[in-house]
């Protein structure tokens, strides 16, 4: 298996390039991140260069967040600012050689705000075709962003099929999806010809994947028998140092 350490929160007290450096040191593959937009992005692609990572995903701007958003690409009557995040996403992805832009739907409900996503989704997939950019969407489970629009597999997959665009896929995160629907592995098997980036945490406390209710030695195992072979996303959150919470990266 290969692995991706996502530095939204893992060494998140690091600026961003030093991050990318700690995380070439512990041995992961590849790294991911959330809204690195306040970092130049030749900062960023240097750091890259000098490690040797691959950065493979980052976020649209959640918006604004002292009003409470938390993404806004299903949020009728702000298509201007969606569409501008996800035009700044897109720069900010081909700047650094990113093939994946999560673009998050926000806090929203009903037909409009399905119709509003659908549109805007469109609009991210026909822009970042030519940049070879893979769109992904991300099911937030109910408990830790409540109202959030799109909240299960099932939702994700039939939104999916309705943009019909190639470049249209799903984040599929095991933590997500443990607390929603609670079989990951059959959601697994039946979601991969969807998914574009698989990520995990321990369930149900989002710590590292060595405790919980979820067997990630099992679940790692399923996921190599299945044929993936792209870094899998550890989007968890340490209790303590991150370098203390890493002794499930060497037995994986």
């Amino acid at each position: 298996m290969q692995f991706s350490a996502n530095l939204g929160f893992l060494w998140n007290e690091l600026p961003l390039p030093e991050a990318i450096v700690a995380a070439r040191d512990a041995g992961f593959d590849a790294v991911e991140c959330h809204w690195p937009y306040d970092v130049p992005a030749d900062e960023v692609r240097a750091a890259l260069k000098q490690t040797g990572l691959r950065m493979l995903g980052l976020n649209t701007r959640r918006g604004d967040i002292s009003n409470g958003d938390n993404g806004l690409c299903a949020i009728p009557g702000r298509e201007t600012e969606a569409r501008a995040a996800i035009d700044e996403a897109i720069a900010y992805a081909r700047a650094i050689d990113t093939p994946n832009i999560h673009v998050m739907a926000g806090f929203a409900e009903g037909e409009e705000a399905h119709s509003t996503f659908v549109e805007n989704l469109r609009y991210a997939c026909d822009k970042a075709a030519a940049g070879n950019i893979t769109i992904l969407i991300e099911p937030l489970n109910p408990y830790d962003a409540p109202g959030y629009f799109l909240s299960d597999t099932r939702q994700a997959g039939e939104i999916i099929a309705e943009v019909a665009k190639a470049n249209l896929k799903l984040m599929f995160d095991c933590y997500h999806v443990g607390r929603t629907e609670g079989d990951v592995l059959g959601r697994l098997r039946e979601c991969l010809p969807l998914t574009g980036h698989i990520q995990f945490a321990s369930v149900p406390d989002r710590g590292a994947p060595d405790h919980g209710e979820v067997d990630y030695k099992t679940v790692f195992a399923e996921i190599a028998a299945l044929g993936w072979s792209a870094p899998l996303g550890a989007e968890y959150k340490p209790v303590e140092k991150t370098e203390a919470t890493l002794g499930w990266l060497a037995s994986a």
